[in-house]
């Protein structure tokens, strides 16, 4: 019971604390232009994508 009720309060802990890291991840980007857009998690190109130049295409899987 004990581990539960830690959960309970783990869980939802970690969720704030990852929206507000976001928040401020953001928040610098607006404040600091200069060093580009504010990347999201998950937008964009990434590993699962060949970019080349500003174009982003999908790889074919085999």
């Amino acid at each position: 019971m004990e581990q539960y009720l830690i959960a309970m309060l783990v869980v939802p802990a970690l969720l704030i604390g990852w929206l507000f890291i976001q928040h401020m991840g953001r928040r610098f980007a607006r404040s600091h232009p200069e060093l580009g857009t504010f990347k999201e998690e998950g937008a964009g190109c990434g590993k699962s994508c060949g970019c080349k130049g500003k174009q982003c295409k999908k790889k074919e899987s085999i």
